[in-house]
């Protein structure tokens, strides 16, 4: 069954999810942020059919998420690599596993993060980019931006 689109809508999450909102697709950006290149990786770490991760790749690719660089001659085989736009999502994956961490862990977290810097587990939190004040739903308010529409996602209230 074919998604809906959202290529119409003026919303940047809309947008986002034509780009990451298959699940496949996050996965394989988990992965590729935990440092996998190569389609066999991929492949056998998540267990996706060939055809679908190729079509998953070539998305990624198409999109500027992914670079595609061959690493073989005979036959042409690719390493993909994160591009800044792809190393960018690593919020949105860490927002996600934090989420999944808190809601859908029944026996704790698969895994822990590690801060390199000072060797603490560590979580990420959003602050304000000004004023370093953690920033939750609450905290925030929001107004038009240069590219608001009729048809942008404005606050009700």
């Amino acid at each position: 069954m074919r998604r809906a689109s959202f290529t119409d809508m003026n919303c940047s999450i809309a947008q986002t999810l034509e780009i990451v909102g298959e699940w496949w697709t996050l996965l394989i950006i988990r992965d590729a942020l935990l440092g996998v290149t190569r389609f066999d990786e991929f492949s056998s770490r998540l267990g996706i059919a060939r055809n679908v991760l190729t079509q998953r790749l070539d998305m990624l690719v198409a999109h500027g998420v992914l670079t595609k660089e061959p690493y073989q001659d005979k036959p042409v085989r690719y390493d993909y690599r994160l591009t800044e736009k792809g190393r960018d999502l690593w919020t949105v994956i860490t927002a996600l596993r934090q989420w999944g961490d808190k809601w859908t862990a029944e026996n704790g977290a698969p895994v822990i993060t590690i801060h390199r810097s000072c060797g603490k587990e560590m979580t990420a939190e959003l602050v304000c980019s000004e004023c370093r004040e953690p920033i939750g739903p609450g905290s925030l308010r929001v107004r038009p931006g240069p590219g608001a529409t009729e048809r942008s996602p404005l606050p009700v209230r």
